[in-house]
């Protein structure tokens, strides 16, 4: 009946279009009776349809090395060339249509159709519990057959999502304030809530690095600068992650959390395993082994997902322009530059990524897989340009929390039972930018205490958010540092920003500096830092250097304690930990903070910023069930997280036995052509359900 009735909704469009465009016609040049007008609508709606059908997974088997946005754009045009093949099927010649007309009477017959059967699932509930159940238990019997590992026992999967960004402070907040009913309702019935402390850098890199691979050792910060190699490391840049994914892997000996039969969405990392989507570690390969594109062309297979999001896509670039607009009316304080591109990457991050990871996870969990872990990134893209609180990141808040439900309601119908753990990776500090407060950057501090020249035109940090590099690896573009990636040789500082976290490297001394050699370069340079009103401290050969001369031996207990002490309980022993990493930066330096207001200020162009110590920034949270154990009172580091979350696959399904015979970026098997997870054939995860 669905089928009748959504056939019946797209043959009234066609003929509502055919009689608004001119270049679209549906009877013959001697005119044809309403009936036989209908007729011919209903025979093409019939056929456009099911060409669409069928098409579709040729056409995206055939496609799998474009771009994945441009596949995207691509989905247009190529809806309506299977448009103008519909109606050459019609008898006698009767339809006809210019191509470019073509074009946008497919895109609003998809929306439509797509709309109408949307509304029909969700308003007969029975109806969407039944399509689910169905897709569920054929994918089961197909996997019974094929005798897949695992299908014989009822042992419950867990799926991980990563609120990127949400802090402890800020999900409690939502839940308590109405705006994420769905995580109020778990933490009331099902759940408990706890919080977590990072490693000094609070960043995506550092902490999922850790959760997933359960080592985040020599990862500083953000970016840094490698004197052995001459390369500056950026978390986000593909080649990089693969290179951390690689060290860690080394180190552990294990390929990480999800090697049994997992799952990685929208990750910086692959935490090992087989099937990925969006994963930035595996985003440098190209060609067809880039497994992780694959998630992209399985959710634009469906030409109806492709015109939804691009709507969607849409409304949400017009809503950043105009909180923008807003924000520079009322002269908004603290407040960034948001134009350029960034309206784009947000609606990037906020629409096209969530909906790709989401559609990715309800195929997961239909698919019966053990372990999924998923990153949703769109609060920490938001944040980071409108500030961690406020009507913008609310509404984002509230979008989360609906897709959190729509993933809850698909796993009802899954092959196993499932069980949620939510997290985060970092927190986000407000405050003025360290440029919008002293205007000058960091990089021109440096230079002046060193005595070099500084640019009397002061300009900012590109800031270094997850989205952009998702947004470059999606176009085949996944190197986009320039000259940032190895700087020119000489004797020129090289300053790298990390949030309210800075590194300083001289390139062209061998090891790390002592302070005994910086003092006498640059005698200059630790006291201007050091007393600056926007820095906190510095780390400096093992010893941290605060204002009016204070200071204090990493190796002497107590002392940095104390001197570290606004900064919250373990800020030196996270100090400790980074000032062992064999690439720590010959000068770190920590942005000041205000214990009052909990504000920071970033290096880069960011008002809600992370990647060092201060604030909410340190301090994310870790929601389980009941069901599995307690955590335990403290987590400090994303590598005890990750011990957390190891003992809860065991307790779900047994001993976890890691693979080590094999790289974990290497798949064991090879993926379906047309995507790396099973097309569900549910709605996709738009804002109105």
């Amino acid at each position: 009946m669905r089928v009748v009735i959504v056939w019946a909704v797209s043959t009234l469009t066609m003929l509502v279009l055919a009689g608004i465009l001119p270049d679209f016609r549906l009877q013959s040049s001697d005119s044809d009776s309403v009936t036989r007008i209908g007729l011919t609508a209903a025979w093409g709606a019939g056929a456009f349809g099911l060409l669409s059908a069928l098409v579709w997974p040729v056409l995206v088997r055939a496609l799998l090395l474009v771009p994945a946005l441009v596949l995207g754009l691509l989905v247009f045009f190529l809806n309506g060339s299977i448009l103008l093949m519909a109606l050459s099927l019609i008898p006698d010649g009767r339809g006809a249509v210019a191509p470019e007309t073509a074009v946008v009477v497919a895109a609003v017959m998809s929306a439509v159709a797509s709309a109408t059967s949307t509304a029909l699932a969700v308003r007969d509930d029975e109806a969407y519990r039944r399509r689910l159940y169905r897709l569920a238990d054929r994918r089961r019997r197909r996997r019974r057959r094929a005798g897949a590992p695992g299908e014989a026992q009822a042992a419950p999967g867990l799926v991980f999502l990563q609120l990127d960004g949400v802090g402890y402070e800020v999900l409690r907040r939502a839940a308590a304030d109405g705006l994420m009913p769905t995580v109020a309702d778990w933490l009331e019935r099902s759940h408990r809530l706890t919080s977590w402390r990072t490693d000094w850098s609070s960043q995506t890199g550092a902490s999922q690095l850790g959760i997933l691979h359960g080592s985040n050792f020599d990862v500083p910060a953000f970016r840094w600068y490698e004197k052995d190699t001459g390369e500056v490391m950026v978390c986000n840049r593909p080649t990089s992650a693969a290179e951390l994914q690689r060290r860690a892997v080394r180190r552990t000996g294990d390929a990480g959390l999800l090697t049994l039969d997992g799952a990685s969405r929208g990750n910086l990392f692959s935490g090992g395993a087989d099937q990925l989507a969006l994963v930035l570690s595996v985003a440098a390969r190209r060609g067809r082994d880039n497994r992780s594109r694959a998630g992209y062309f399985a959710y634009f297979s469906d030409p109806a997902n492709a015109v939804r999001t691009a709507l969607s896509f849409t409304a949400e670039v017009g809503r950043e322009i105009g909180q923008s607009l807003r924000s520079r009316a009322r002269r908004t304080e603290p407040r960034v530059a948001r134009g350029g591109l960034y309206p784009i990457i947000r609606a990037f991050a906020t629409v096209i990524e969530r909906d790709v990871v989401v559609a990715a996870v309800i195929g997961d969990v239909l698919a019966g897989r053990a372990a999924v872990y998923a990153d949703l990134v769109a609060y920490d893209e938001v944040a980071h340009h409108s500030g961690p609180h406020g009507g913008d990141t609310d509404r984002v808040l509230a979008r989360l929390d609906r897709s959190l439900a729509l993933i809850a309601r698909a796993a009802e119908h899954a092959p196993r039972g499932y069980r949620f753990v939510l997290l985060s990776d970092h927190g986000q500090s407000p405050g003025e930018t360290f440029l919008g407060k002293y205007g000058l950057t960091l990089k021109d501090l440096v230079r002046a205490g060193c005595g070099l020249p500084v640019s009397r035109r002061a300009g900012g940090t590109r800031s270094g958010a997850e989205a952009r590099a998702a947004v470059l690896a999606a176009l085949h573009r996944p190197e986009d540092e320039g000259e940032e990636a190895r700087p020119p040789a000489g004797s020129d500082p090289v300053v790298l920003a990390s949030g309210n976290l800075a590194l300083i490297s001289f390139p062209d001394l061998p090891g790390r500096a002592t302070r005994r050699w910086i003092e006498r370069a640059h005698p200059a340079l630790p006291a201007t830092l050091a007393n600056h009103p926007g820095v906190g401290f510095l780390l400096v050969d093992g010893e941290v250097l605060g204002p009016g001369g204070a200071s204090a031996r990493l190796d002497v207990p107590g002392a940095v304690e104390e001197l570290l002490a606004p900064f919250g309980p373990g800020a030196a022993d996270a100090v400790r930990r980074t000032d062992s990493f064999p690439h720590v930066a010959d000068i770190m330096v920590n942005s000041a903070y205000d214990p009052v207001s909990g504000a920071v200020h970033a290096f880069e162009e960011q008002i809600g910023s992370h990647g060092g110590l201060g604030g909410e920034q340190a301090h994310p949270f870790l929601m389980w069930p009941t069901e599995l154990s307690d955590p335990g009172s403290e987590l400090v580091g994303a590598e005890a997280v990750h011990v957390v979350l190891r003992r809860w696959l065991r307790e779900a399904d047994g001993p976890q036995v890691p693979l080590t015979d094999r790289p974990a970026e290497d798949p064991r098997q090879e993926p379906d052509p047309s995507g790396s997870f099973p097309s569900t054939g549910v709605p996709a995860p738009d804002e109105t359900r």
